[in-house]
């Protein structure tokens, strides 16, 4: 047996067939004991387990090194907000991210992240998190960009572009993992179309982006646990899918049997050697349990990325210096500017007027707390935070008065208060309230409300004086009816990174437009949701949800998805196809001018919606495919182009087991946001 060591430098601009051929090369020369070390974490929980604790992936978290033949292995650090390691940038979260609607800007914070990554001695970031928002009571809503399949995909493709610059990403947590707190015992009951068309399209569009790996999750789906998921692991993703990376499990308790989680597709347990340590899986082996030919898939299937990732670096350009580097603090800066929704702004109250106001009362304990999400898994630790009340005192003119109360005596600063001409209150959620269940901490939301000292704030406020603006801090939707009528402008700012205080500055003020679009519904209240109860066994998932739920029940939301107003108005028309009858597979090209009928430059997000007239099976009234952020000058007007492609109109069939393009009348529908009153409408048909 060779004991020369691969030289990874000399694996450059290979081919697919030339990664394969020295995969397998590779591979030759493992003994099977080496080949049965690649499939676990490297540690044991008695070695790492406490030092993960103290400090959850301080270091990358190695799986697979193997210091004989010189193979890197994989190393693991978490997100989605950015590198948990050391002192990393810290991007808003993903559902703010999520409304921004910005592609572009995703790709370039994955670039980012993947950088970071790197610098720090990892080469696997395990943050690509694309689970769709079910219920907004989910507790880790922010780790996430939604509620639409769609928008999911376009983000989550994004990121893994971005990230996999530099390093492997993995997408989580497969699959219909939407719960936090029973999410080791959760059985999700769901059928095959429903599966099919909401809960795995996005996870699909990573696939077809070139994800490395894909990390299944705790819960199980129709009686198995993910990591016990034959059919989702194996049947969907590697043989419908084509998926030639690799499964990870989550950690821990991502899978309760070795030999189960082998034969339903599992490639390595993660952090640690414990169900699928070496000495079980040889003995799985020689009891015929499992073949060594599944060893042989998943050694290749992690080969395969190590020869496509390690080898195509420049090592000389991560740098420690690149950790929170300026440039990556400017993006993150812009992503808080494109993530904050400006929800309501009655009578214009902003952009606050600088030469105008004199004095302005900032309420509530949030708005001095660095407050940047959940302090779980996905946890950053950034060089420093710019609170909102930091944020306003800096966006204001030395001219203005500045006076903070935390809230708990209004009496202390009701004269203020009364005089001010504008009061800013900035109420919402921590970490305690939602994030990654941990004993007593974070975990699903009990209520969708504010805390009741909160909404009473707002309400004895708005009373002594009707100027007031509420900044929101939430992971998702929040219902608001008890008070949203009381003030006349609402931000909601999720939790937006370490230069959020610094982006609610600048729109409160007007150095920033408002861009950003709810990328999940704000319901009026429970009873317009799905069912949900944070520590069920057992859920039926079902083919609504969010705005489809709206459409298909005659809801009215407090906010729609999609809404989000800017300082600037657009107006759309002229809707036009290129051809109102179309073959099944044939792409429809969609024009339509956009002016800005304003003052202020601003940036548009238009929204592109299909429904279904008279169709054999039941459908949504209409459904997201497409979109397009549009930046446009005062005055400016902008033709504009989307492409529907007709295979994005298939239902499931699950009998048939196959996807079906309906020959039907379809309708396309365009404009900023779901609301009907927003959207132009045409009509075109699919023949055979």
């Amino acid at each position: 047996m060779s004991v020369n060591k691969i030289n990874w430098s000399s694996f450059k601009r290979l081919t697919e067939q030339q990664i394969e051929e020295k995969a397998r090369e590779i591979l030759s020369r493992m003994t099977l004991k080496e080949k049965l070390k690649q499939m676990s974490g490297d540690g044991t929980l008695l070695r790492n387990g406490l030092s993960m604790a103290i400090r959850y992936n301080k270091k990358p978290i190695p799986a697979g090194v193997n210091k004989r033949l010189g193979i890197p292995g994989i190393k693991f650090t978490d997100g989605p907000r950015g590198v948990v390691m050391g002192n990393a940038t810290c991007f808003p979260v993903s559902m703010a991210r999520g409304a921004s609607w910005d592609i572009n800007l995703e790709e370039r914070i994955g670039k980012a992240i993947g950088m970071e990554a790197r610098a720090m001695g990892a080469n696997f970031f395990g943050g690509v998190c694309i689970n769709l928002l079910r219920h907004p009571a989910w507790g880790r809503a922010q780790e996430t960009y939604g509620e639409d399949p769609y928008h999911l995909g376009e983000m989550g493709a994004a990121l893994v572009r971005g990230v996999q610059k530099h390093v492997m990403a993995c997408a989580k947590h497969y699959a219909c993992n939407s719960m936090e707190n029973a999410r080791f015992k959760v059985n999700v009951k769901i059928n095959e179309r429903t599966l099919r068309e909401i809960y795995l399209p996005h996870f699909k569009k990573c696939v077809d982006a070139g994800v490395a790996s894909i990390m299944s999750a705790y819960n199980k789906v129709n009686g198995h646990y993910c990591g016990h998921n034959r059919h989702l692991l194996t049947e969907i993703l590697k043989q419908d899918w084509g998926f030639r990376g690799f499964v990870i499990t989550d950690f821990l308790f991502g899978i309760r049997d070795g030999k189960q989680a082998v034969n339903a597709g599992v490639d390595i347990e993660m952090p640690f050697q414990w169900k699928m340590k070496p000495k079980k899986l040889m003995q799985y082996l020689k009891n015929g349990d499992i073949t060594e030919e599944q060893i042989n898939d998943s050694v290749l299937r992690i080969l395969r990325m190590l020869i496509q990732f390690e080898s195509s670096i420049d090592p000389t350009i991560y740098t420690t210096d690149r950790i929170s580097c300026k440039e990556h603090i400017q993006l993150a800066l812009e992503a808080a500017r494109k993530s904050i929704v400006l929800l309501k702004n009655q009578n214009n109250l902003l952009p606050l007027d600088r030469h105008s106001i004199k004095k302005i009362v900032v309420l509530g304990k949030l708005a001095s707390m660095e407050n940047t999400g959940d302090h779980g898994s996905s946890r950053v630790y950034p060089p420093y935070v710019v609170t909102p009340l930091e944020g306003i005192k800096r966006s204001a003119s030395k001219n203005i008065q500045v006076i903070y109360n935390e809230g708990k005596n209004i009496q202390e600063n009701v004269e203020d208060i009364r005089t001010a001409d504008a009061i800013i209150i900035v109420v919402g959620y921590t970490h305690r309230d939602e994030g990654e269940y941990i004993r007593t901490v974070g975990g699903d939301r009990v209520s969708l409300t504010l805390r009741p000292v909160d909404e009473e704030l707002i309400l004895k406020v708005s009373e002594i004086n009707p100027n007031c603006i509420v900044v929101m801090k939430g992971g998702s939707a929040i219902i608001m009816e008890s008070w949203k009528e009381s003030c006349k402008a609402i931000l909601m700012a999720w939790y937006a990174g370490m230069e959020e205080g610094t982006a609610i500055g600048e729109i409160i003020f007007g150095d920033v437009n408002p861009s950003a679009k709810l990328p999940v519904t704000f319901p009026k209240s429970q009873d317009q949701l799905p069912y949900f109860d944070r520590e069920a066994e057992e859920i039926e998932y079902g083919y609504y949800h969010g705005y489809r739920l709206m459409d298909k029940q005659k809801f009215e939301p407090t906010f729609y998805f999609g809404h989000g107003l800017s300082y600037t108005y657009f107006t759309y028309y002229n809707l036009r196809l290129d051809s109102s009858n179309v073959t099944k597979g044939d792409s429809i090209t969609i024009k339509f001018d956009i002016t800005n009928q304003g003052k202020m430059f601003g940036e548009e997000i238009a929204q592109l919606y299909v429904g279904y007239k008279n169709p054999s099976i039941e459908r949504a009234v209409k459904e997201l495919k497409g979109f397009k952020k549009i930046a446009l000058q005062p005055g400016e007007t902008k033709t504009c182009t989307l492409t529907l492609n007709t295979d994005n109109l298939a239902f499931f069939d699950a009998e048939k087991n196959k996807w079906i393009i309906e020959p039907s009348e379809y309708e396309l529908l365009l404009g900023s946001s779901s609301k009907p009153q927003d959207l132009l409408k045409a009509k075109f048909n699919i023949s055979n």
